[in-house]
């Protein structure tokens, strides 16, 4: 089974487990961490690191760190890749990965992506009844999706859209043209924001916030996993009525103290024979 084959049935079969249909995905984030249980979060990288994924095999815990970018669609296209490669448990010893090309997996985790973020029956069903798909019928689909021109342009092609000479030619046009052209730049804008922000896994800041309300966990603990100041962690905990109990220390009074019974025999007779001793010592010669 090539590539294609295998990645796009493993996504049919992951919106089909978790009762996704084949609409578009909201918040791809949390689509992940409520149906898998993983830790995704969203971290400052290298303008040349896109998405790992790490896992510990002693204990089985998997992570997956997306970098923040201004390119939101290019963030949900690697989001959906790293998954891809968890669900083929595709982990490998970097020394053994081929860095001179893309291998079966990453092609396998490419097609992934693509057919979860934009399954051909959902397009199918967008595009039933329109005539010949133009590019405001592309721009529509990367706005509904939250993909990108080139994504939607593969799959225009291989559902029976569009012929290959103008699947080359969209997959050129970026999505600040097309939100330009099409008036939906401020939607745009507001994806660049959100992608474009440190995120922590929901999880994680969970039991940290759950922490902080027990007094166990300090305020700038909140504040460092979020990527925002102490005092506005503090303000937002506040408003949503977190507030850390007062721990009352109960110190014991001199009347609940136990009574210890100390035997010093032994203790004087240590010290009688110690000054016996130094007794019988002779004085150091002048």
């Amino acid at each position: 089974m090539n590539a294609e084959v295998q990645g796009r049935s493993a996504a049919e079969k992951f919106r089909a487990d978790h009762h996704l249909g084949v609409q578009p995905l909201g918040d791809l984030m949390a689509v992940i961490e409520q149906t898998t249980g993983l830790d995704v979060a969203v971290l400052d990288a290298g303008p040349d690191e896109h998405g790992l994924t790490m896992r510990d095999p002693a204990r089985g815990a998997v992570f997956i760190g997306v970098a923040r970018t201004a390119r939101p669609m290019r963030q949900r296209s690697t989001l959906a890749h790293e998954l891809g490669h968890v669900l083929f448990e595709d982990w490998v010893d970097s020394s053994a990965v081929n860095w001179g090309g893309r291998d079966h997996a990453e092609k396998r985790a490419d097609a992934f992506a693509r057919h979860l973020l934009l399954p051909l029956d959902g397009l199918r069903e967008f595009l039933a009844g329109q005539e010949m798909p133009t590019q405001a019928t592309l721009s529509a689909v990367v706005q509904l999706f939250v993909v990108s021109p080139a994504i939607a342009a593969i799959q225009l092609h291989e559902g029976g859209h569009i012929d290959a000479a103008t699947k080359q030619e969209w997959m050129a046009i970026t999505t600040p043209r097309l939100s330009a052209r099409f008036g939906w730049s401020d939607q745009y804008r507001a994806l660049q924001a959100e992608s474009n922000h440190r995120r922590a896994p929901q999880r994680l800041l969970a039991r940290a916030i759950k922490g902080y309300a027990e007094s166990v966990v300090s305020a700038q603990t909140i504040a460092t996993l979020r990527g925002i100041s102490v005092a506005e962690a503090e303000a937002e905990l506040a408003e949503a009525g977190v507030v850390p109990i007062d721990q009352q220390v109960g110190w014991a009074g001199s009347a609940d103290l136990p009574v210890v019974d100390v035997d010093l025999d032994d203790l004087e007779a240590d010290l009688t024979v110690a000054g016996s001793e130094d007794d019988r010592r002779e004085p150091d010669a002048p």
